[in-house]
This record gives C-alpha cells, structure tokens and sequence, in this order.
C-alpha cells in the first residue's frame, strides 16, 4: 500500500515536471531560442568530433543556460501573480532575473569559442 501511494506520487511529480516542461517551452519565445541554439552546438560538435570531455562541458552549459531561462521565467511569472502594479522592487526581481540568464548565456558563448576554436582552425589548415 505505502508503495503504491510512493509510486503515485512520483508519477504525479513526472506529469507535473513535464507539464511546466510544456508550458515553458510553449509559452516562452527565449527558450525556444535557447534550444534552437542547443541542437545547433550539438549538431556542430558532432561534426566537427568534439572529445568526449569537451562535449560535457557543452552539455553543462545547455542545461545551465535553459535552466536559468526556465528560473527566469518562474521568478517572472511569480512577481507577476504577487505584484499587480509596477514596483520598483518587481522590477528589480524580474531585472535580476533576466541578468542570471544573460550572463549564463555569455558564459556559454565563451566556453562555446573556447571549445570549437581549435576545431574550426584546424578545418582550414
């Protein structure tokens, strides 16, 4: 019986998960983008044969990017729900927000140049 209720639930935190999975990716323009740019660097790492290693750290960068838009947006949503008017504190939660996503993505932009550098020089040698 305890089991039963333990599987229960975990299947109901599954289809919660994927639900906000859904409605992010449906309902936000950016991340759509985030993981347009994702299949791009996986589709060049596979072709330019990144190292196992190397592909990691890209992988790392994916995850931290896209889940830093899906924290943005949560954060967004919420001061939406709590804040009708335009406080100045709202706005700073949003801003702050939005800035995790940018400097993750910058950061990713780098180790992205840093990884395929030398694999895009060595195609023109």
């Amino acid at each position: 019986m305890v089991s039963r209720i333990h599987s229960e639930k975990l299947a109901a935190s599954f289809k919660f998960a994927f639900g906000g999975l859904f409605h992010a990716f449906s309902h936000n323009q950016n991340l759509r983008i985030h993981f347009i740019i994702a299949i791009i660097v996986i589709l060049a790492s596979i072709f330019f044969r990144v190292n196992p290693f190397e592909m990691g750290i890209l992988g790392v960068m994916i995850l931290l990017v896209i889940s830093a838009e899906m924290i943005n947006t949560a954060i967004e949503e919420m001061v939406n729900l709590i804040a009708n008017d335009h406080r100045k504190e709202a706005k700073i939660a949003k801003d702050v927000a939005a800035g995790m996503v940018l400097v993750t993505a910058l950061g990713s932009i780098i180790v992205g140049v840093l990884v395929f550098t030398p694999h895009v020089l060595k195609l023109f040698r």
